[in-house]
């Protein structure tokens, strides 16, 4: 399975999204790619946040080799989920990805938590690190319902086929 996790500037939150999710999922033995992008080209080529760093660090995970980059429209064919950490960014994506806008690919991150509730993940761009270590938290909980729901929906459906 292939993932895109997407912010605005792709410094703060899709890194550490990215960088949780792919080390939940190496942990659980899941072969995904996990990547990320911003909406925005504020940031193209820089390493994530200091403080994203930082704080993944603390969790045993190190996002200090991503590099951002920029959200494209053939990122809709390449990935087979899409999360966007609030409805800006959802709607971004839509508008970035054109006529090749696949609605059941996106959705918000904490969907996986709270289920068609909309709720952002705040950006922790202008806090400080008790805003990323929140963040993290919040992200770390979303991979752990992500990686569940796609499991549980993979036996579920092996299960049903064996029969």
């Amino acid at each position: 399975m292939k993932i895109l996790m997407v912010c605005l500037g792709n410094i703060c939150r899709s890194p550490m999204a990215e960088g949780i999710l792919q080390y939940k999922a190496n942990m659980a033995g899941l072969n995904w790619k996990v990547d990320s992008a911003g909406t925005g080209n504020y940031h193209i080529g820089e390493a994530p946040h200091r403080l994203s760093q930082k704080t993944a660090k603390l969790h045993g995970i190190d996002i200090s080799q991503q590099v951002c980059r920029q959200l494209v429209k053939e990122d809709m064919l390449l990935f087979d989920k899409i999360y966007a950490m609030d409805i800006s960014n959802y709607n971004d994506i839509k508008m970035i990805s054109g006529n090749l806008w696949d609605a059941t690919k996106v959705e918000l991150i904490l969907n996986a938590l709270f289920p068609n509730q909309n709720v952002d993940v705040p950006d922790p761009w202008y806090g400080n690190e008790n805003n990323f270590r929140e963040v993290f938290n919040m992200l770390s909980q979303a991979c752990d319902a992500i990686i569940k729901n796609v499991t549980t929906d993979y036996k579920e459906k092996k299960f049903i086929t064996n029969k």
